[in-house]
Formats: C-alpha cells, structure tokens, sequence
C-alpha cells in the first residue's frame, strides 16, 4: 500500500513535468486508450475473467463518461495549477463517494463523527481557497483558482465514479471490466476533445516517453490491478485510511522536483483537508472489534 500511495502521488508530477513536450490533454487520452488494451488483454488470456453481460450500455457508460470527466478536469487543471495542489484537491474524492453512498445505499449512512470529518475536509477547501498569501500578481492568481476548482471538479467525478460502481451491476463484475470501461470511456471522449481544442502537441523527448511509459504501465496498469486485489484481501477501510498517504507523497514530491511553492495557507488547508477526510473514511477502522 505504501507503494502505491508513492505511484499515484508521481502521478500529477509525471502529467505535470511532461507539458512541456505533451499536452495534459493528449496524455491523458493516450495514456488511457493503452492501459484499457493491456487491461482487456490481461482479463481475456492472463486471468480469464469473466465479464459481465448488459452492462456496458448503462453502467458502463455512466463510470466510463465519469472516469473521462476526472481526467478532463486533472488535465485542464494542472495547466493552471500546480502538482501539489491537485495531489491535494482530487483527493476530496472519499467526501463525495461518502455523501453519494449516504443518499443511495442505506447501510453506507454517515454517523456524526464523519459529516465532522467532512465538515473539517470543507474547511481545508475554504482556507486553501480564500486564505491566499498574496503572492503573485492577479491573472496569475486567478488562473490557480481556477485550476484548483477544477482539481476539486476531478475528485468529484471520481468520488461519484465510485458511487456508480457500488451501486450498480458493476459491484459484482471483474476488476478488469470495471477498469476497462473507465479507460476506454476516458479514450473516446478525450481524443476528440484534444483534437478540436488543438491540444495535439507532442515532442518525443525522454521526458514525455518515460511520463507516458509510467502512466500507462505503473499508473493505469498495475497499480489499478494491484489496488482491487488488495481490495479483495484486506479489509477496505484500513486501506483507505492509509490511501491518505498519496496526497502528502504528492505534494512532497512535487515540491522536491517540480519546486511547487508551499505557502502556509496551502499547507494549513492540505492538512485540514487531509484531517477531515482521514475521520470519514476512517470511521469504520476505528470502530472494528
């Protein structure tokens, strides 16, 4: 677990640092077409699963069209914003999943120590938004706004992806028909949408080979893979506390390698966020016998 939280805290940093060679929208289109045909690849002749039929035409879309709106958002968003604040932002995704579960399935009802937690996740967004330490000059400022509106846009999608997904047929389907629907959903709303906002820039440098290469074999890959096995073993609320470890690896990095600046309001918004979210998701570990 701790080195998944590592894989999907490099995540913004590799999409990130690799803009200058390709396009956040193209990354993100291609990085999910190849993944969704190393996944049916592997669910076909590797694990011989067997997937779901009827399906595809009303889950499927529904998590596919979801899955596409999260990377829309991380894509447009990280040429605003930095690394380290999308780390942070699209993991406000337990918030939403918690709040759709609480409307849709009676037994995933929120206690009062988890809309507090929730109630202090909110307040680590306020503090983040409003209490900016004044540097840069405005267009600058209102473009970050911006870019981390739409990172909180991202863990919405990706929060509500979940809620569709349990509540759904796709509960009980292969992870690797769940998984290729997201990607592929992700492909073929993507690309065209990179093609017409003329988002098509690429230079095959190093840096946007091995980015890619780590998308799409690491990230989409086997660490998806590697997450819904876990999943299978272990029990899901001590996982998800500890998947809490992502953002923080995120920001850490990102100010390591990219020089993401670390203002106080930032960082005292990250860890209420952070806070808040542990004490939803964590409600259930702390209550096991």
């Amino acid at each position: 677990m701790l080195v998944l939280c590592l894989i999907w805290g490099l995540q913004q940093v590799a999409i990130k640092a690799a803009a200058v060679d390709v396009s956040t929208m193209l990354q993100a289109a291609a990085r999910s077409g190849a993944a969704a045909m190393l996944v049916w690849l592997f669910g076909r002749i590797v694990a011989r699963d067997t997937w779901r039929t009827g399906v595809a035409r009303g889950p499927g879309l529904v998590v596919g069209g979801l899955f596409a709106a999260e990377f829309l958002f991380i894509a447009e968003g990280l040429r605003w914003t930095s690394a380290s604040h999308m780390a942070v932002f699209l993991y406000t995704a337990p918030m939403f999943a918690a709040v759709g579960l609480h409307l849709r399935v009676p037994e995933e009802r929120l206690v009062r120590r988890q809309w507090l937690g929730i109630g202090i996740a909110f307040a680590g967004i306020v503090v983040t938004f409003l209490g900016r330490d004044g540097t840069g000059d405005a267009p600058a400022v209102r473009g970050q706004v911006l870019g981390d509106v739409l990172g909180v846009c991202a863990g919405a999608a990706w929060g509500l992806t979940t809620v569709a997904i349990r509540t759904s047929r796709l509960s009980e389907a292969p992870a690797t028909q769940t998984l290729f629907y997201q990607l592929a959903g992700a492909f073929l709303v993507l690309s065209p949408l990179a093609a017409l906002t003329g988002q098509l820039r690429f230079r095959g440098t190093a840096l946007a080979w091995g980015s890619l290469g780590f998308q799409v074999l690491v990230v989409s890959f086997v660490s998806y893979l590697a997450w819904f096995q876990l999943l299978r073993r272990y029990r899901a609320a001590q996982l998800g506390v500890l998947s809490f470890m992502t953002p923080l690896f995120g920001v850490v990095i990102a100010a390591l390698l990219l020089d993401d600046p670390l203002t106080r309001s930032f960082v005292a918004g990250a860890a209420l966020v952070i806070a808040g979210l542990i004490v939803v998701n964590g409600h259930q570990w702390w209550t096991m016998k």
